[in-house]
């Protein structure tokens, strides 16, 4: 180690070059947090070559590498998944530029983003080109949106035009039963994992459990196939297609599932492997608007266009701020209070969270939101490795991709970060952006497939993107 730090000092060892992979990589001296639940362990060495993880060691290793990373005092995690991201190129029907989206994906450690529900082809072209390197960007999974076909038959016909377009998997939300159960007969023919919203329709999570889809996005149908009544008691004016009554009584479904009908409803996704995909985070301005249009990085990272589609306007999706009251907060409170319970208890049976954030909606920027999820998974009792684990080994069992991603373990995909600082202290020293004073910005190193991206550098070209755009 001296020998090392002498050939550092001396600039004798490389240093790796943003957005480069080198053919050998050694990252030194770190302590190391496999992602699987288990302890930290270290000082650790990591060897990457050719971006995979060869071996992880302590102690000199048998050559020094092409470059090095001194991670002396240092924390590598694995690179985090988001299960449910949105590669949006637009916001409101106005353009952004997608690389805003990319990079700060990166900058926030997640080197995985399951895509559910973009332009397909250019998430498709985006998922090619990042695995050959050519753009900076996590790797992607493609998993776009079914539609609503009119009968089983379109369903089928367009489960099969999809899987003919190699993507990863779908999304279904706003289904009929019949094209429900059709799309998903079809997509398990044709091994394509499903992602299911669930929103209020004639289909609930019984549906899904019976179905065997792979993740239930958000949480709606679950409380609603546990309601005593079976139907929420919604007033005569409700109206679905209006986003502000959508939301306001979103809030006061949870008060009214019955706990041992809920209990069944859980029951029944742990035992057809039906894993849940919370996204805690795109809710929370519900309980607190205040906080939510008040973070401390979108003076310098929130990109205009991104900030005029969460102004209040019902003709956005989740821009629904109109006449919301201490009422309609004070009823949010409590359900999330009843709905980080029932994931808590979710796991405690047996469950598979994962962890995915749906920013770009309800004031949550991409890659702050995820960030926030570990905070929110805190707050609702899990312990900080356990929370790490819904963050990479659960979302890689998710995506059939176990033996590959999601661990920092030799003969696993090269996707690690390096953070200045002991997260499973304190979560913040993740953020790319100091959220408060006396907390040291995190992440330095995202690294994704074994190409190297250095954190401060990916910020300083997204404030350069938002810069630009804000310009008159």
């Amino acid at each position: 180690m001296r020998y090392f730090v002498f050939l550092l000092a001396a600039g004798l060892v490389a240093q790796p070059q943003h957005g480069v992979r080198p053919a050998r990589m050694i990252v030194k001296g770190a302590m190391v947090v496999e992602g699987t639940g288990t302890p930290a362990q270290g000082p650790l060495d990591i060897t990457i070559e050719n971006g995979v993880i060869t071996q992880i060691a302590r102690g000199s290793q048998s050559r020094p590498g092409d470059v090095e990373i001194d991670a002396r005092g240092k924390y590598v995690l694995p690179g985090f998944i988001n299960m449910h991201g949105h590669l949006h190129q637009e916001r409101g029907g106005v353009p952004m530029d997608p690389n805003y989206v990319l990079k700060l994906w990166l900058a926030c450690g997640i080197t995985t983003v399951r895509d559910v529900g973009s332009n397909l082809q250019f998430t498709l072209d985006t998922k090619a080109k990042s695995a050959r390197g050519e753009v900076v960007a996590p790797r992607l999974f493609a998993y776009p949106v079914l539609g609503r076909p009119g009968t089983p038959e379109a369903a089928v016909n367009r489960v099969k035009e999809l899987k003919s377009r190699g993507v990863d998997g779908m999304k279904i939300v706003g289904a009929w039963r019949n094209t429900f159960d059709a799309a998903a007969q079809e997509a398990s023919a044709a091994r394509l994992p499903i992602a299911i919203h669930i929103g209020v329709e004639e289909t609930t999570a019984a549906d899904a459990i019976r179905n065997k889809v792979a993740t239930i996005e958000h949480w709606y149908g679950i409380p609603d196939a546990a309601l005593a009544a079976g139907v929420q008691n919604f007033p005569s004016t409700y109206n679905y297609m209006n986003e502000a009554d959508r939301f306001r009584y979103a809030g006061r479904l949870w008060r009214e599932a019955d706990p041992k009908k809920l209990a069944a409803v859980l029951d029944g996704m742990i035992a057809n492997n039906v894993a849940w995909d919370p996204t805690l985070e795109i809710y929370e301005a519900s309980r607190d608007l205040q906080r939510a249009q008040n973070q401390p990085w979108f003076k310098d990272y929130l990109h205009p266009v991104l900030a005029a589609f969460f102004e209040p306007n019902l003709a956005n999706h989740g821009s629904y701020f109109i006449n919301w009251s201490s009422t309609d907060e004070t009823y949010w409170k409590e359900n999330f209070r009843l709905w980080l319970a029932a994931v808590r208890d979710f796991e405690a049976r047996g469950g598979t969270i994962t962890m995915g954030e749906d920013a770009g909606y309800i004031y949550q920027m991409y890659g702050f939101g995820m960030l926030r999820n570990f905070e929110l998974h805190q707050e609702a009792g899990f312990h900080p490795l356990r929370i790490i684990k819904h963050a990479t080994v659960n979302g890689a069992k998710v995506l059939g991709a176990e033996g590959t991603l999601g661990r920092v373990r030799a003969g696993w995909a090269a996707d690690l970060l390096i953070v200045n600082g002991n997260p499973l202290e304190d979560f913040k020293v993740l953020y790319p952006v100091t959220p408060n004073a006396g907390t040291k910005t995190g992440i330095e190193w995202t690294i994704k497939a074994g190409f190297p991206y250095h954190v401060p550098r990916l910020m300083t070209e997204v404030k350069s993107l938002v810069d630009q755009a804000r310009k008159p």
